[in-house]
Order: C-alpha cells, then sequence, then structure tokens
C-alpha cells in the first residue's frame, strides 16, 4: 500500500503543470547560449536534480527508519524528552537573563 502511495503522488507532481512551468522558468536562467548546446545544459542540469533528489530520498529513508528504531526503544524516548527539555530549559534561562538593549 504504502509504494501504491508514493507511486499515485510522484504520477501526480510529474504530471503537474505547474511544476512544468517552474522548471522551465527557473532552468532557463541557468542556460546559456555561450556556454554550449541547450540540450546538453538541460540533461546536465537534469542529472543535477535527479542526484539532488536521490540524496533526499535516501536522508528520508534513513530518518524513517531512525525513527521507527527510536519508537521501539522506550530508553530511547525517555532520554529524548529529557534532553530536549533540558535544551529548552536552558534557552529559556538565557533569554530570561539576557538584557535586551
Amino acid at each position: 500500500m504504502p509504494l501504491k502511495l508514493f507511486n499515485i503522488g510522484l504520477l501526480i507532481n510529474v504530471l503537474n503543470p505547474k511544476m512544468a512551468v517552474f522548471y522551465l522558468s527557473f532552468f532557463s536562467q541557468f542556460i546559456k547560449l555561450e556556454y554550449g548546446s541547450i540540450l546538453s545544459q538541460s540533461f546536465q542540469l537534469g542529472i543535477v536534480q535527479i542526484i539532488s533528489f536521490s540524496i533526499n530520498f535516501l536522508i528520508v529513508i534513513s530518518a524513517a527508519k531512525m525513527a521507527n528504531w527510536f519508537s521501539k526503544k522506550s530508553i530511547w524516548l525517555r532520554i529524548q524528552k529529557w534532553f530536549m527539555a533540558s535544551v529548552l530549559t536552558v534557552l529559556a534561562v538565557k533569554m530570561a537573563l539576557t538584557k535586551t538593549k
């Protein structure tokens, strides 16, 4: 089921005409005639987009797996809650003690 939902979302984004307009308007500012073939520059920009998508996809998948692992370990949830409470307390005390200009 998650793969089907992912494919539906991907198809919707790929076929979205607003995305085509965005890419045409955004990419055109990076394509210069003096740098060579417009087609090769377009392919290079496309490859950069594919690489950045792949890296972001790996980060999201890794974060999801880590979140799943941490959610199964109750000790880590307690450590995270205490850590965040400590950080926010320190920031609140610092803000309270800092003089405004």
